[in-house]
């Protein structure tokens, strides 16, 4: 367990080091969460009762949103294990005295925790401070925040365990940019990134609620931003914790499975 908490401390610390895009990247999740809001502003102006969310819920789903973008992004996975599974440097990788699933999946949550600590903090703190109804709010209650951070660690877990999975299948490609550019669109959509689940029909959000996607993001935003049953929450975190289950122990499957039957090429 030591070694692997190294693995996670050295990439947090490399991960803090790139402040200046950090401030970039906040900026720019600050404007695009603002536009968001704004062009869903002027739909609720028509008829704010058609929408399934009242727009103050869906504010804050779109600032939460923005500001633990890292914990759910398709678009963040660590560029530097394709390149060494696709250069055949994973051989030096395997050589090492760990299990490299293990070993990527801390680097990743080191990755992406790094990026959300350097983002959220600034994000959060100027949110609140723009005018009602536009900004975001506190949850009504104590518990509620409780369960959101509940929601939120899970959610983290599964995008993870998802995540490693496309390190796994690039094990079985030439590479592994179509499947980065597939993958990147699908989470994006089928996890309320683009478009909460709530504003899907309700036969299609009844099954999307059911697949992965919808416990990396949709769960933790809309128990925060209240538009779920305690009913629901209880069958959405139940299904957090099967999906991360699932996720975790098939990927570590398919990784032993690949690594026993890889060739590298070249001398």
């Amino acid at each position: 367990m030591k070694k692997y908490l190294s693995f996670f401390r050295v990439r947090f610390a490399m991960g803090l080091q790139y402040r200046t895009a950090a401030i970039a990247g906040m900026t720019t999740q600050f404007v695009w969460g603002l536009m968001e809001i704004l062009v869903f502003r002027a739909f609720y102006a028509d008829n704010p009762a058609a929408f399934p969310m009242t727009f103050e819920a869906t504010a804050n789903y779109i600032w939460l949103q923005q500001a633990f973008l890292a914990v759910f992004a398709a678009w963040l996975i660590e560029p530097e294990i394709f390149d060494c599974i696709v250069d055949g440097n994973v051989a030096y990788e395997l050589c090492r005295p760990v299990n490299i699933y293990d070993m990527w999946f801390s680097r990743s949550m080191a990755s992406r925790l790094s990026r959300v600590l350097l983002r959220c903090i600034p994000i959060l703190m100027i949110a609140p401070l723009v005018p009602k109804p536009y900004g975001i709010s506190l949850p009504p209650s104590a518990g509620q925040f409780l369960v959101f951070l509940l929601t939120l660690a899970l959610s983290f877990l599964v995008s993870v365990s998802f995540y490693m999975w496309i390190y796994v299948l690039t094990f079985y490609t030439v590479s592994p940019l179509g499947l980065r550019l597939m993958v990147g669109s699908v989470v994006e959509f089928l996890s309320g990134g683009g478009i909460p689940l709530p504003f899907f029909p309700e036969k299609v959000r009844r099954f999307l609620e059911i697949l992965p996607f919808a416990s990396m993001q949709n769960v933790p935003l809309r128990v925060y931003s209240g538009s779920m049953t305690p009913g629901e929450t209880q069958r959405a975190i139940l299904l957090q914790i099967f999906w991360l289950v699932v996720l975790a122990a098939a990927g570590r499957a398919m990784c032993a499975r690949a690594v026993r039957h890889v060739t590298l090429q070249g001398g």
